[in-house]
């Protein structure tokens, strides 16, 4: 009898892979391709995944509401603390402008001394109608207010903001070196020449020195017919000899006059006495200025109420 040797064949079954050697604790063999790990991975976790996207997403719109309530917070106060150094800026700016403006004034108008009933022409600058200018341009709004003081001889200019408290102040010393040529008297009519021959004093406050050439005149009068200038003097020299109507322009003198820091007399004569002269306006040329028009202005009778006697 033969031994019968029975084998029990085990069918053998291939090793895990995938979600089911994640679940059995088993090894995900290679090859590790995109689509296979991907796959294996969102099988995994597929309720995780949600949850942590859910999260991060909570965050991030956390995170920007944060932001965005910051910077609506901040933005309008940096402009509040901006709009303070631009006013001050304007404010400066405005300040300086009255400066120049008050040293063009001067310098056109060629006041300094008394010339209408003893009142001191650069106490004009202090005139309301004189001192403050508003000076409007595109955002800009503000003014400038400017104050002579005889005293210490120093311009004031102050620079303000409109609906602001901002303001800055500017001052210049030794203010009459920018009067150029001045009066130092008050022009009046010579004692026996009522409104025929006037009378002034004038002097220059510059170191340069100024060189007059030529001249020009109008004034205001009642007479029938018009007067005619015929005479200029300048202390005892004649520099203008001839007849000149009223707003005949520009004419030269004979020959030219310097001016220096000492008073120097100026006669004005007309060919007779006028009736109810007023307005005399009186302006010097030098060489530099003819070609621009520019000289040196000297009212007579600002008033306009006729020049006293002296």
């Amino acid at each position: 009898m033969k031994d019968v040797v029975s084998t029990n064949h085990l069918r053998s079954s291939p090793p895990p892979t995938g979600r089911q050697a994640l679940r059995k604790g088993g090894i995900i063999s290679p090859p590790f391709d995109e689509g296979r790990l991907g796959r294996i991975l969102i099988s995994y976790f597929p309720n995780n995944l949600k949850g942590i996207s859910a999260l991060f997403l909570i965050a991030a719109l956390l995170l920007m509401v944060i932001l965005g309530y910051i910077l609506s917070y901040l933005i309008p106060t940096k402009q509040k603390s901006v709009q303070f150094p631009i006013f001050s800026t304007q404010a400066f700016f405005i300040a300086q402008s009255g400066m120049e403006y008050g040293i063009r004034y001067c310098s056109d108008q060629g006041w300094r001394g008394a010339t209408d009933a003893g009142r001191l022409d650069y106490d004009r600058l202090n005139d309301s109608g004189v001192n403050q200018r508003n000076i409007v341009i595109e955002r800009v709004n503000g003014k400038f207010t400017i104050n002579y003081n005889t005293g210490t001889n120093i311009l004031t200019s102050t620079g303000e903001i409109n609906h602001s408290t901002e303001r800055r102040i500017l001052s210049v010393s030794n203010f009459n070196q920018f009067l150029r040529l001045t009066f130092t008297s008050s022009p009046c009519w010579i004692s026996g020449y009522s409104n025929q021959r006037a009378q002034f004093n004038i002097r220059r406050w510059r170191s340069t020195g100024v060189t007059l050439t030529s001249f020009s005149a109008t004034w205001q009068e009642d007479t029938v017919p018009a007067r005619n200038i015929t005479t200029i003097r300048f202390g005892t020299q004649i520099r203008f000899s001839g007849s000149y109507a009223n707003g005949s322009g520009m004419r030269n003198f004979s020959s030219n006059q310097s001016i220096g820091t000492s008073p120097t007399t100026v006669e004005i004569q007309w060919n007779e006495a006028m009736t109810n002269s007023r307005n005399i306006i009186i302006t010097f040329y030098t060489v530099a200025g003819i070609p621009w028009g520019e000289g040196y202005k000297f009212n007579l009778d600002p008033a306009g109420n006729n020049l006293p006697g002296c």
